[in-house]
């Protein structure tokens, strides 16, 4: 059989098909004839001999120690007939607890069974302290009656949890002898009562009621179970009741019915008690009898029943062997081809496609047709899957080639367009340069310095299309910056610089080399803090030597983050991610992840104490020199540099130049600034930062922040 190029249509059914008519074929006989019903009648057997018998004489037992205690309850002394009674009710229980311990009988009863078994036990377990109670008169001959009757309903309970048996006939003549026995035990119970009265001399109050309701409801149950009973039983039970112990008992009955309810009872205790215990004679005789031969009859049905399922096993059998061995057959060669391209997909999703990224952004040059080779895999359907799948490899491949080309290329715009931006804003910054030294008026001067101010921002957001791009910035300086410089630097860039407050920060510097990208990371990092926090709250920068490098803070007072928000912002400066245009409002942490992936600086967001974030950047010991020393230095006039880096250069001084309302500040930070002031001199730059500050005391008399 060539089952290679068979339709697909046509495996699937031959796989399907077969197992599920053999499997639909076997579920028709197990349900028709089913192996549960068997098992229930043979072990009917078991939980008669192991149940229904031991339990049936513990209520034999009880039915009698209730009446002898009523009876004591209703006299003034102690009956020692009750105490020899006591001990057969114990030797009852025992045994009953005995056979309901064993295996047999737990394996063949079901759950409602067990549960009621072991309600029958607990039931049981309370006789000690009821008797307790008895013997110290602490409760009535009503109470004494309840007591021992609650123990006889759950023998009755699990009684009728053991008729639960398939065939309809056995089941409903099983209930009916469980009915029967509920009907004796409400004549034991008429019975109690009565030895009660008799022994008392008349009736408590409400004993008569109780006793006609005991009898009343003993001959309704007795009519309704004698009805389900087979024919022969029901003639069976007709000739006991023509008997004379029945007919003086009922007789009896109807005397007590209509009794006076608070005298003596109507009859003669003897002449009860010997009707009454003949009758029960009987009516047990009869009811273990019929259990005996219903467990008889259904031994021969359940042979049965096992035979046709046996039959029924046996054609199923067969039936799924020769589905197995056609799903096999077929199965194998779907799962050998299927597991082909499976495996040619994870390949080119989990190894393949990665790769000729990878090396794409590399600038390697890639083949799609070497990368997405062709898959054969016949002519049928599974084939022309392969060959579909050919085709989405190489679309794949393509398309991978395609968006990193674009990407590049984009990429290329983004930095021409940057690189353009640059240079117009860095002639601005001249031009402005210029406008500011021959400015006189302070009003004109103060335009002039936001002008500039706005300029230096736009270089800034040039220079983040520079580094989204992959390239680096351009700024450069050859000595070290003094850390504070550095920060005033950074927050010179900043639309709301005039809301940051520098407070302490120990004395470093920074190496050249990392001077232009850590002002850029503080700026960003600066600038989200005074975005995101009310207007009139301050943003506070503090820096200092920590045992792994250089620790600075910037703190706001905002609304703060979620910690899913912050612990999604932590991984994207922890790992540097590539450009995503869909997170185009998170501009500034690819910035500030970029520049910090550079030079290994790490930065955390966590939640600040007043309810805001602060940004916690670790420049590492390898950037981190001694503070430079104040004033102008020969050798950073000769290294200062030149064109648009001089502007930025100068920027680190601009802070000290902005108008600002007076604040209650740290003197160092409200003075004027002098020529001769240590920050004038700390960075790049200094002699044209120092000449201009002068200008800016003089015409305008700004203090520095």
């Amino acid at each position: 059989m060539r089952t290679r190029d068979w339709p697909i249509r046509s495996k699937l059914t031959a796989l399907v098909v077969a197992p599920v008519t053999a499997l639909l074929a076997l579920w028709i006989f197990a349900t028709t004839l089913t192996f549960g019903p068997a098992l229930d009648l043979l072990s009917a057997r078991t939980l008669l001999y192991d149940l229904g018998r031991p339990g049936e004489t513990v209520v034999t037992e009880l039915q009698r120690e209730r009446r002898l205690s009523v009876v004591q309850l209703a006299g003034t002394t102690e009956l020692p007939a009750l105490a020899e009674q006591r001990q057969r009710t114990d030797r009852a229980v025992a045994e009953l607890r005995r056979r309901v311990d064993g295996e047999e009988l737990r394996d063949a009863a079901d759950d409602l069974l067990d549960a009621r078994v072991d309600q029958l036990v607990t039931a049981l377990a309370a006789l000690p302290a009821g008797r307790d109670f008895i013997d110290d008169r602490k409760v009535d001959r009503a109470g004494a009656i309840g007591l021992y009757s609650g123990m006889v309903s759950s023998a009755f309970q699990a009684f009728a949890g053991m008729a639960n048996l398939a065939e309809p006939d056995l089941n409903r003549q099983a209930l009916a002898l469980t009915a029967l026995g509920r009907s004796r035990e409400l004549l034991g119970q008429a019975d109690a009562l009565l030895a009660g009265a008799l022994a008392a001399g008349r009736f408590a109050e409400g004993e008569h009621t109780q006793l006609v309701q005991a009898i009343g409801n003993q001959r309704w149950l007795t009519e309704s179970a004698v009805a389900d009973l087979p024919e022969a039983a029901r003639a069976g039970y007709q000739r006991l009741t023509e008997g004379a112990a029945f007919t003086r008992l009922r007789a009896m009955q109807d005397a007590l019915v209509v009794a006076n309810r608070s005298g003596r009872p109507p009859v003669d205790a003897a002449a009860w008690q010997a009707s009454h215990d003949a009758v029960q004679q009987q009516l047990r005789d009869f009811e273990l009898a019929e259990a005996d031969g219903l467990t008889d009859r259904s031994v021969p049905m359940a042979v049965r029943i096992l035979v046709r399922l046996a039959a029924a096993g046996v054609l199923g059998l067969i039936a799924v062997v020769i589905s197995v061995l056609v799903a096999l057959r077929v199965g194998r060669t779907l799962v050998r081809r299927l597991s082909g391209v499976r495996t040619a997909a994870l390949e080119l999703a989990e190894h393949r496609l990665p790769d000729v990224v990878t090396r794409l952004r590399r600038g390697e040059q890639v083949d799609v047709a070497r990368e997405a080779p062709p898959l054969e895999y016949g002519h049928d359907e599974i084939g022309e899957v392969g060959r579909a799948f050919t085709e989405v490899q190489r679309t794949a491949v393509q398309a991978a080639v395609d968006e990193v080309t674009l990407r590049r290329g984009l990429n290329e715009v983004f930095l021409n367009i940057a690189r353009r931006s640059q240079s117009l804003v860095h002639r601005q910054l001249h031009l402005l340069d210029r406008m500011e030294r021959r400015a006189e008026d302070p009003d004109e001067l103060a335009e002039l310095f936001q002008v500039d101010h706005l300029a230096t921002r736009l270089r800034r957001h040039a220079e983040d299309l520079v580094i989204l791009a992959g390239s680096a910035p351009g700024r450069g300086w050859r000595n070290p910056v003094a850390m504070v410089d550095l920060i005033r630097g950074a927050s010179s860039e900043v639309e709301a610089y005039d809301r940051v407050d520098i407070t302490a920060v120990q004395p470093a510097g920074v190496l050249g080399r990392a001077v232009g990208d850590v002002i850029h990371l503080l700026a960003e990092l600066i600038e989200n803090a005074t975005a995101f926090s009310p207007p009139d709250t301050r943003v506070t920068v503090t820096g200092e030597q920590v045992a792994n490098g250089y620790a600075l803070e910037i703190t706001d007072q905002g609304l703060g983050m979620s910690a899913a928000a912050l612990e999604s912002a932590n991984v994207r400066l922890a790992s540097s991610p590539e450009f995503d245009p869909a997170q185009s409002a998170r501009l500034g942490l690819f910035v500030v992840a970029r520049l910090a992936a550079r030079h290994g600086v790490r930065v955390r967001l966590r939640p600040s104490g007043k309810g805001g974030v602060t940004a916690v950047v670790l420049i590492p010991t390898d950037l981190i020199t001694t503070e430079p020393p104040a004033g102008p230095d020969p050798a950073g006039l000769d290294a200062a540099p030149s064109g648009p880096d001089r502007r930025l250069a100068r920027g680190l001084g601009t802070a000290a130049r902005r108008p600002q309302p007076f604040t209650h500040r740290p003197a160092h930070r409200r003075r004027p600034v002098r020529p001769t002031d240590r920050h004038t001199g700390a960075g790049p730059g200094a002699h044209e930062r120092a000449g201009r500050q002068r200008n800016g005391c003089q015409r305008g008399g700004r203090p520095v922040r």
